[in-house]
């Protein structure tokens, strides 16, 4: 599809202490993805539905041990079978919330997971690189020894070629060059961004950040983030402020700020940002870098440990 619209979905959700507990999480996205498609049907085709992290669970036990016991899950599972069942239903696309994901190749290990699942199924699943050091102790696929899936996927699909990466990934400009340099035409940011760091001046990280990566990879961005109430998710509150930019750091909607369920729509255009990226001489931003330039950028740095000088 040429132009269609895409939902940025944020929920309000109490935590559940088990894996029996998540199951009404998903049905309660299911429900907005009803919302989205449906309710806009008569103004929009709404064709991908984004979710924030610790949708289905956050990772409330202070170690992985305790999170493998209670609330981590392997991929695929009984939740993403519902939204494959869904996406075949409304032929729609669905960036998945978080998981915390088991997976049986890296025993003690827990991953902090979202899927693109389409109406053929799972698409991809992209794993956390950059964990937000030291409340999660998931662990970043970058650190095992051995791993070989990889970091950055990007997916041809009918709605153009599709990355992802979870919350402050997106405060790393190298790991979303990652997704560009493969082409990557939508960037998708599922997210949990806490107060004060959300759209209220004077640290609007969330807005700022989203409007950056837009423009400097010349791509759309579709950023859905929590917006749980302090009682869900201690020890912080969440702004939400879901929100679509276009390739030039445009605003194309947003959802009011303060948190709350909220469903924001916007365009996504991949005929006029596939013409501009054709057409731009200035401004091109991805064409005009100079890699060896920034040698630095290669030194590898411990996670915990500060940067050599």
């Amino acid at each position: 599809m040429d132009r269609y619209y895409a939902a940025a979905c944020q929920v309000d959700l109490p935590n559940p202490t088990d894996r029996a507990g998540i199951a009404a999480h998903t049905g309660r996205m299911l429900e907005m993805i009803d919302h989205a498609v449906g309710g806009y049907e008569p103004f929009h085709d709404v064709r991908l539905v984004v979710f924030p992290e610790f949708a289905h669970a956050a990772p409330i036990y202070p170690t992985a041990a305790e999170l493998l016991d209670k609330l981590a899950l392997p991929i695929p599972n009984e939740h993403t079978d519902r939204y494959v069942a869904k996406a075949r239903q409304l032929g729609v696309y669905i960036q998945t919330g978080t998981f915390l994901e088991s997976d049986p190749r890296w025993p003690g290990h827990v991953f902090n997971t979202t899927c693109l699942i389409g109406p053929k199924g799972v698409l991809s699943r992209y794993r956390k690189v950059h964990p937000w050091l030291p409340w999660e102790i998931h662990t970043s696929p970058h650190d095992l020894p051995g791993y070989t899936d990889p970091l950055f996927p990007v997916v041809d699909t009918p709605l153009g070629r599709l990355g992802v990466a979870i919350c402050y990934d997106w405060l790393f400009p190298e790991a979303i060059r990652q997704l560009a340099l493969q082409g990557a035409e939508v960037l998708i940011r599922v997210s949990a961004y806490m107060d004060p760091w959300g759209t209220a001046a004077p640290l609007d990280w969330w807005t700022l950040i989203n409007r950056t990566r837009a423009l400097e990879n010349m791509a759309f961005v579709v950023a859905a983030n929590q917006g749980a109430r302090l009682r869900h998710y201690p020890p912080f509150s969440w702004p939400g402020g879901s929100m679509l930019v276009d390739f030039d750091g445009r605003i194309l909607a947003q959802a009011e700020s303060g948190g709350g369920e909220r469903i924001v729509v916007g365009p996504i255009d991949l005929a006029g940002l596939r013409a501009e990226r054709t057409r731009r001489r200035g401004h091109a931003l991805l064409a005009h870098r100079r890699p060896e330039a920034y040698p630095l950028g290669a030194a590898p740095v411990r996670p915990n440990e500060p940067p050599q000088s």
